[in-house]
């Protein structure tokens, strides 16, 4: 349903389903992009947390702000 709303637009759009630690995948998934588009802006956009227990064991967000090696934008 995502792909048909936007389908048309001038951003270049794809989607990927992956299995795995939801951390790892996204970083993986955006070091082949920029593998593939080397001139393209790769970004990370993830929602934060609102589950206490993330705040003391971590979270996807949490993880990716440590790890990722492109612009990360966490929502809240």
């Amino acid at each position: 349903m995502a792909a048909e709303q936007l389908r048309g637009r001038e951003q270049g759009w794809g989607f990927q389903r992956r299995q795995g630690l939801i951390a790892e995948e996204l970083i993986g998934a955006a070091n082949e992009l920029g593998a593939v588009h080397p001139h393209a802006t790769v970004v990370i956009l993830v929602g934060s947390s609102s589950l206490v227990a993330h705040r003391v064991v971590g979270s996807v967000a949490v993880s990716l702000a440590r790890h990722s090696p492109v612009p990360l934008v966490v929502v809240p």
